[in-house]
């Protein structure tokens, strides 16, 4: 009975035992594994975490990945920028989702919201850093990671940053998709919203026009997006200052009678 009872005691201690030698075992493996492998094997993990909503573990993988990414492809490579953009793109899905976790404390919730926004802020630099360095400024790859970028900082009050972002990059969007494309028209569409919320309603009202006028070409004076810049257009019409600058403009088109 004395024998049984010891035997029973020791095996919570067995078990604590085997299950730290199992993990040391792991972390060895893991060692031995060549670093293409790990990288896989990451990147696997942070998206199962992202599928389950456990970001902070698939913020921790996807640190991993860019390290990894780094060691495997070297600097200058595509393959680090995306594995930048993805990270930054994780810390900002991150901060959207805290709010979900009613439970933690809330100046913990503020510190990590904080962190988070630092944190994407970085890694979207560094993510433009990389692919500005690998494929230059005026790649679609290089302009859509400009694009995500330019969201996260007006959705954190950086409108300004923003739209010097935007306007910048006209330039390299005519030239890189032409002169009436989408891009071309959704930075021009961006650029107004900014404008017509903080008060400048003539410089919204000819950003907008400019907008429109594609839109008209590229989808039809029917087609939804075209519907809603006619709406602003046609408000911004009616702003005073943009209305006194029409009426101005009038007396220079007169008609000469004969």
């Amino acid at each position: 009975m004395t024998s049984t009872n010891r035997r029973l005691d020791a095996s919570p201690c067995g078990s604590e035992m085997s299950s730290l030698s199992q993990t040391q075992y792991a972390k060895k493996k893991l060692i031995m594994i060549p670093p293409e492998e790990k990288l896989k094997l990451f990147d696997s993990r942070a998206q199962a975490h992202e599928n389950n909503q456990e970001f902070d573990a698939c913020i921790q993988d996807l640190v991993r990945c860019v390290a990894l990414t780094r060691l495997v492809y070297g600097e200058g490579h595509l393959k680090l920028a995306q594995a930048h953009a993805r990270l930054a793109k994780a810390y900002f899905q991150f901060k959207g989702n805290l709010k979900i976790y009613t439970k933690i404390n809330m100046h913990r919730l503020c510190v990590f919201a904080h962190t988070g926004v630092e944190s994407a802020g970085h890694y979207f630099e560094q993510s433009l850093s990389a692919y500005k360095n690998c494929v230059g400024v005026q790649d679609p790859a290089f302009l859509a990671a400009q694009d995500d970028f330019c969201r996260f900082l007006l959705l954190n009050d950086q409108q300004e940053r923003c739209i010097e972002i935007q306007r910048a990059s006209l330039t390299s969007k005519r030239s890189t998709f032409g002169d009436l494309s989408a891009e071309v028209a959704d930075t021009l569409q961006l650029i107004g919203s900014v404008e017509m919320t903080e008060g400048r309603m003539k410089q919204a009202h000819s950003t907008m026009t400019k907008c429109l006028e594609i839109q008209n070409l590229l989808y039809g004076p029917q087609h939804k997006k075209t519907k809603a810049t006619q709406k602003a257009v046609d408000m911004l019409a009616r702003a005073p200052d943009v209305a006194v600058a029409k009426r101005q403009q009038k007396p220079g088109r007169r008609k000469t009678t004969s």
